[in-house]
This record gives structure tokens, C-alpha cells and sequence, in this order.
């Protein structure tokens, strides 16, 4: 492809030659004289300059250099769109295969590629061009959106809900039972029935061997939009906000509450029954027990305002410092108060008398 019919594709503004023939996409410090790469961190923006990339997505008022430059207001963005230009996934026909189990009360919608040793349970309805791969099993009831994409060895529980556009990456269980136990009086732990389906909105992404529990009752919900990582846990009638993120190895207690736009990062987690509003970011490794108001950047664990937190961990880095001088002075100052030999015998014939 021109490096002129991709930028008018990408609706960026070219600096540079038009006429040079692009084949692929790649990143900035790998690509090479035939290929295009982004920079949408200012980290990487010294790489531009030395960069042996025919030419470079940036933000419209990012500096000249050598490469040839589209300029877009979002270039991370584009450069997902200029790999769809140039990658193209697998495609998978119409079709049930043979060791398919398809139970004969289940609607399967026109254009579903069904692949070997799919279960598809009883009373189940799936929407036009569903995909589910080798080993996929919806249980009995559930109901899921057109262009429905679920990969290998990925679950849908009994009558749980899906939207349309939602894909299911491999491992996937949506639906499995919360992590529900009430202690009798003999001390045993005795399960508790988890009756309420898990709903996913349109556009739903679940990366893989993450688990999304059905609820003791009412439902656990995902909104429109929102992408959960691979290896998350969302406990039983917990809710997530449309177009949020979250991110790997992240943990919702029952019943959490979390709200739209929301960026929870890496290894954080929520404890039961909090509330976490609009917008809020969750730094890496976070974990909060309480509420947390709209618009927060929360760190650490316990959790707290973000720029606090970057002035606890710079003082604690300095604690040893800190602690030797503090002991220089205790010294300084137990010297400089100490009574003179002087003192000490005016003192005590003071006594004597």
C-alpha cells in the first residue's frame, strides 16, 4: 500500500513522500525501511529521530524528523486501524462439524461456524455469525449476541446473557458459581446456592482464563464496552460500568460496584460490598476497603489519594536517612543539655545543705 492511500485510509495529515510503498506495521524500534510505527508515549519520542521506519504516526504537533510523518490527533488508535489494513485474522466458514453437540431445542442464528467438540446446551439461542471454537460449552438457557466470538476451551454457565460483539478469549468462565459458604453450627462451611445469571453487555471483551461469577441472586453485570483481562476475578452480583478497564490479575469481591470509565491496573483488588465511581484509576498493585468518589487516582494498599502517595514512597524511601540523622541530633541535642561537671557539684552540695 502507498504511504498516501494510507493516510488518506487513517484521515492523517502525510509529511513526506506518498508515493512509498508500505508492507506491514511494527514497532519503533524494529521497524524497517518499508514499514510504519507510531509514538503515542512522549518516552519514546527520541526513537522517532533514529528510527529506520519508512514513516511515523504522530500527534499533529509532534516535531519534524527524518521519517515521513502522519500526523492524527489519536496515533495509538490509528495504528490499530493500520494493522487491520495489513493483518487479517483467520477467517472460519459457515458451519456445524461433525463431533459438534448441538442439542436439537438450541436456535443457532444464519452464518455460526461451530467447530469440533462444541457443546451447545439445551434452550439456547445464539445470534447471526457466532464463531465458537474447538471445546467451547454454552450450558442450557444461555443467550447470547450476534457476532459472537468464543474461543477454545471457553464456558458460558447456565442462563447467563450476552450481548452482541462480545468475544470470550480461551479459558474463559462466565457463570461459574460465587464463592458463597454460610457456617453451620457445627462448623461446617455449607454451600450457598448461586441462582442469578451473569450479564455481559455489546462489546465486551474477556480475556483468557478469566472468571466472571454468577450471583447468590440478582446478577452479576458487565457494561457495553467494558474489557476485563486475562486472569481477573469478579466475585458473585458484583457490576462493572460501561467502558471500563480491568486489567491482569485483578480481584472484585462480592458485590462490588464499579462505575464507568473506570481503569483498575494490574493486581488490584476491591474488597466486598465498595463502591468505586466514575473514572476513578486504580495505580498498579492498589487495593482499597472503602469507598472511592468519582474522578479519584488511588495507590497503594490500603488505598489512598494518589498524590499523597507519591510523597509517602519518596519519604519512605529516605526513612534510613532520615533515621540516622534524627539520631545525630538526639545525640547532639542530649550533649548540648547534659549538666557540666561544674553543675553537677553546685547541685549536690545545694543537697548537702
Amino acid at each position: 500500500m502507498k504511504l498516501g492511500e494510507l493516510a488518506n485510509r487513517l484521515g492523517a495529515e502525510l509529511r513526506g513522500d506518498a508515493e512509498l510503498e508500505i508492507t506491514a506495521v511494527r514497532g519503533i524500534e524494529e521497524a524497517g525501511p518499508t514499514e510504519i510505527t507510531f509514538v503515542a508515549n512522549p518516552r519514546y519520542a527520541a526513537l522517532a529521530r533514529t528510527t529506520r521506519a519508512a514513516a511515523v504516526l504522530v500527534e499533529p504537533e509532534f516535531q519534524e524528523i527524518t521519517a515521513a510523518t502522519l500526523r492524527i490527533k489519536n496515533p495509538y488508535l490509528a495504528f490499530s486501524h493500520a494493522l487491520g489494513f495489513f493483518y487479517q485474522p483467520p477467517a472460519y466458514p459457515a458451519g456445524v462439524h461433525p463431533t459438534a453437540v448441538v442439542d436439537p431445542t438450541a436456535e443457532i442464528g444464519a452464518g455460526a461456524h461451530i467447530a469440533p467438540y462444541v457443546v451447545v446446551g439445551p434452550d439456547v439461542r445464539i445470534g447471526e455469525h457466532a464463531t465458537l471454537l474447538a471445546h467451547v460449552v454454552l450450558y442450557s438457557g444461555v443467550r447470547v449476541g450476534h457476532h459472537f466470538f468464543a474461543h477454545a476451551h471457553s464456558v458460558v454457565r447456565e442462563n447467563c446473557v450476552l450481548g452482541d460483539y462480545v468475544t470470550l478469549e480461551n479459558g474463559v468462565i462466565i457463570g461459574a458459581d460465587g464463592f458463597g459458604f454460610a457456617k453451620t453450627a457445627e462448623g461446617h462451611w455449607e454451600k450457598i446456592p448461586q441462582s442469578g445469571p451473569v450479564l455481559l453487555g455489546n462489546r465486551v471483551d474477556v480475556q483468557a482464563n478469566a472468571c466472571i461469577d454468577r450471583a447468590t441472586v440478582g446478577s452479576t453485570e458487565i457494561g457495553d464496552g467494558s474489557k476485563i483481562d486475562n486472569l481477573v476475578q469478579i466475585g458473585h452480583g458484583s457490576k462493572v460500568g460501561k467502558n471500563s478497564l480491568v486489567c491482569a490479575q485483578t480481584g472484585l469481591a462480592g458485590s462490588s460496584v464499579i462505575g464507568d470509565n473506570v481503569i483498575l491496573a494490574g493486581q488490584t483488588g476491591i474488597a466486598g460490598h465498595c463502591s468505586v465511581g466514575d473514572g476513578v484509576i486504580l495505580t498498579a498493585q492498589s487495593a482499597v476497603s472503602h469507598d472511592i468518589p468519582p474522578g479519584k487516582v488511588i495507590s497503594g494498599s490500603p488505598g489512598f489519594d494518589n498524590r499523597v502517595w507519591l510523597r509517602a514512597v519518596t519519604i519512605f524511601q529516605r526513612l534510613p536517612e532520615l533515621l540516622k540523622r534524627l539520631d545525630r541530633l538526639e545525640k547532639k541535642v542530649g550533649a548540648a543539655t547534659a549538666p557540666t561537671p561544674n553543675e553537677k557539684a553546685t547541685s549536690g552540695s545545694e543537697a548537702a545543705e
